[in-house]
């Protein structure tokens, strides 16, 4: 890494302590913002936040600290065991009735040029590092065994059919969902992800 690498990630970190310190009572992080997030949220990314080592947690916050942590398509990027983790290090530090939402491709949307765009290796950006494809059975399973209670937002079942909550943008906008995405502005499901709240009880 070289040095003003290192200086603009010092910057970052000092910035980012700053944000965390004056939103103790209502934290809400972005992890793997790639720079885009809401007003009240707070963006990482890897170089500030790497959900796979606890130390970068334990410099950030207090376990019990965090009242939502949202991360749009960031999981795919993961192998399920290291899914598995980040997802535990997250419950450790969420407060109890926090949450973390979860918006990943989704591996039962009916449309194969879909599948083809995000499938591990497809022809999509980013998809040559996806790891692996989520359906709402599998990602539901791994945030159980991370000790959620899961609550599904946006998903298609294995018969094609879309299901869809009625859930606020405040909680955690989801830019690729039903709503958000410009590709749906017909109203039908034609580009959307797998959406689901792992929720610590």
């Amino acid at each position: 890494m070289n040095i003003m690498k290192k200086y603009r990630n010092f910057k970052t970190r000092i910035w980012l302590k700053q944000q965390i310190r004056q939103n103790q009572t209502d934290l809400r992080i972005v992890v793997g913002s790639g720079g885009i997030f809401e007003a009240g949220w707070i963006p990482t990314d890897i170089n500030t936040l790497n959900l796979l080592q606890r130390q970068d947690w334990e410099a950030l916050f207090q376990p019990n600290s965090i009242q939502a942590i949202l991360a749009e398509h960031v999981w795919e990027h993961l192998t399920l065991n290291d899914g598995l983790l980040a997802m535990r290090y997250c419950f450790q530090f969420l407060s109890v009735g926090g949450y973390l939402r979860i918006a990943v491709p989704d591996g039962f949307h009916p449309d194969l040029d879909y599948i083809e765009y995000v499938k591990v290796n497809g022809s999509g950006p980013g998809a040559d590092d996806h790891k692996v494809l989520y359906n709402y059975r599998t990602l539901s399973d791994l945030l159980e065994k991370a000790m959620f209670k899961v609550e599904r937002l946006e998903y298609f079942d294995e018969n094609g059919n879309f299901h869809a909550a009625d859930w606020a943008p405040e909680t955690g906008k989801i830019n690729r969902s039903l709503r958000f995405d410009k590709r749906n502005a017909d109203g039908r499901p034609h580009y959307t992800s797998l959406i689901v709240d792992g929720i610590k009880a």
